[in-house]
């Protein structure tokens, strides 16, 4: 039995464990993390999950009696308000939560603009924030000395469909239609450039507004472009949105990769409509990695699952493997003094269940995510129902690329 195991039998019983009672003993010494959740707003599907990636991180560690700092355990304690999906709420909560509630350690919001603006406050008061679900390597490149991000940068997200594509269509034609966001903008201009080098010629490229909820208009121009292939998207509401519709008008596109939405255990209840629709992810269930911290890939997605009930996803397992990485970085460090926990994120090179971790040092990117790996997944249909296998790369696919897709 692994210690990850046993930490997963000591988070279910711990109220009547030994363990428990030395864990409560110690309450008096605790780390408090804050950060904001969008539990209304647009981004509020991705966001509830990663927040579950953070409680199950949470409840992990303090079930196991804390984390261990010099000759002390600290408990974990968790601050956190309702950003709403608001730009504006997130910098008045950031301030709140460090200057009021004292957080000594912070999570980003979900979204790289949202992030991003947490990420002014955090600078300013000098607190370590850890940035999940945001991909976009801009926030990176302004000097920032405290910032940290745990997802692979956006210019790699549509990578691996290029690669796939290529391989299924070496002179494939592509409709590039992606929301008007901060994350988004910077996957599709890294697109453009990688179709290019590929030889993958783009026939249409359109943005369209973050809220958008009728793509008739964008539809008739893709079938009028009569693409191969569609890459874009944003978000859930409007990636979700634009796959129906898509399927709806019967748009004829051979091979569809969305961001984020497809991701989502909700999308399958699209039925036809997600079928054949591929995703860009962080990380996957099926995933082999080795962690030289914390519990496997399989450990991870069997115990979120039977605590919440649903299946994890890269959002939750993301929130996860963050509270991993301070976890890491604090007891290696032997301290909880930002610039003492600041310099092992420097210095860290760890697998966990999410993948490899490594940040860059150079002062022009420091805090950029270098050695996370992307992987593909599909939704397709095995014995009448829709499963989400990984299609890419190969050396990680779990089944063959479907291609075209009903």
């Amino acid at each position: 039995m692994t210690r990850w195991v046993r930490i997963a039998a000591a988070a279910l019983t711990a109220a009547g464990t030994a363990l428990g009672a030395a864990a409560s003993a110690q309450a008096a010494d605790t780390i408090t993390v804050g950060f904001t959740v969008s539990q209304t707003g647009a981004l509020n599907v991705d966001s509830l999950a990663q927040l579950r990636g953070f409680e199950m991180w949470r409840d992990d560690v303090n079930a196991a009696g804390g984390i261990k700092v010099g000759n002390k355990h600290y408990t974990v304690k968790f601050v956190s308000y309702d950003d709403q999906s608001q730009g504006a709420r997130v910098q008045q909560l950031y301030t709140r939560l460090i200057v009021q509630d004292k957080a000594e350690f912070l999570f980003s919001p979900y979204s790289s603009g949202l992030a991003a603006t947490a990420a002014v406050i955090s600078e300013q008061y000098g607190k370590l924030m850890l940035t999940v679900g945001a991909a976009e390597a801009k926030t990176y490149e302004l000097g920032n000395k405290y910032l940290f991000q745990v997802y692979t940068p956006a210019d790699k997200y549509l990578t691996g469909a290029l690669e796939g594509l290529k391989q299924k269509k070496a002179d494939a034609t592509i409709a590039l239609v992606y929301s008007d966001d901060p994350f988004s903008k910077a996957v599709a201009g890294a697109t453009r450039e990688q179709a290019k080098a590929m030889g993958l010629k783009i026939v249409l490229d359109e943005s369209y507004p973050p809220d958008q909820t009728d793509f008739s208009a964008i539809i008739n121009k893709i079938i009028s472009a009569k693409p191969d292939a569609l890459l874009g998207g944003g978000h859930y509401p409007d990636g979700a949105t634009l796959a129906r519709q898509l399927h709806d008008q019967n748009a004829g596109i051979k091979w569809v990769t969305l961001l984020v939405a497809p991701d989502s255990a909700k999308f399958a209840s699209l039925g036809d409509a997600a079928d054949g629709i591929s995703v860009p992810s962080q990380w996957a269930p099926e995933v082999t990695y080795k962690p030289n911290f914390g519990p496997t890939p399989e450990e991870f997605a069997k115990r979120f699952q039977a605590k919440f009930n649903t299946p994890s996803d890269y959002h939750s397992a993301g929130g996860y493997a963050a509270g991993l990485i301070f976890q890491r970085a604090i007891e290696q460090a032997g301290s909880i003094v930002p610039a003492k926990v600041a310099a092992a994120l420097d210095k860290m090179d760890v697998t966990t269940m999410f993948g490899r971790c490594k940040f860059s040092t150079d002062p022009k990117s420091h805090g950029l995510q270098l050695a996370h790996e992307m992987v593909l997944t599909q939704w397709q249909k095995k014995d009448g129902q829709l499963v989400k296998p990984v299609i890419w790369p190969r050396s990680a696919a779990t089944a063959p690329i479907l291609y075209p897709i009903p």
